[in-house]
């Protein structure tokens, strides 16, 4: 089973580096760890994993909706709504705690799929607010970066 690192982990500092691109999607060792990212993911009781999360620092996450798991490699928002709307989110990695955190309303998100297709996706509401909080872990974003900074 996989560990969360999480903000009083020894290995705390992977939460915060910029995550390097995944150069085949398809590889077996790629696919074996997306399998564990989805079993912790459900262990842990989340809606979404990105892969810094438990040690890795790969452009990788994970999420499930409504029982449906999707898989992102690589993703880049190309597009954000001057909307916006403010949502609870919680993380992993602070465990426990939860903030009420502004962000656009929706999205546009490239990213390439489990067999190493470029996708397209468009998502608003709380779809949104998972894709845009899973990206940031890849980036070294933390949900309490977002909290501080909007006070």
């Amino acid at each position: 089973m996989l560990d969360i690192v999480t903000t009083e982990s020894s290995d705390r500092d992977i939460l915060r580096k910029k995550a390097a691109r995944v150069i085949d999607p398809t590889a077996s060792e790629v696919r074996a760890l997306v399998s564990e990212m989805v079993e912790a993911m459900r262990v842990y009781d989340g809606v979404g994993l990105a892969a810094p999360q438990i040690g890795r620092p790969i452009r990788l996450f994970v999420i499930e909706i409504g029982g449906r798991v999707s898989v992102f490699f690589n993703p880049k928002i190309v597009s954000y709504s001057e909307e916006t709307s403010v949502s609870e989110e919680g993380c992993l990695s602070v465990p426990g705690q939860y903030f009420m955190i502004q962000r656009p309303r929706s999205i546009t998100m490239e990213y390439e799929d489990t067999d190493g297709k470029v996708r397209s996706i468009d998502a608003e509401g709380f779809l949104a607010v998972v894709l845009q909080h899973e990206y940031d872990h890849l980036d070294g974003i933390l949900v309490i970066d977002r909290f501080m900074n909007q006070k």
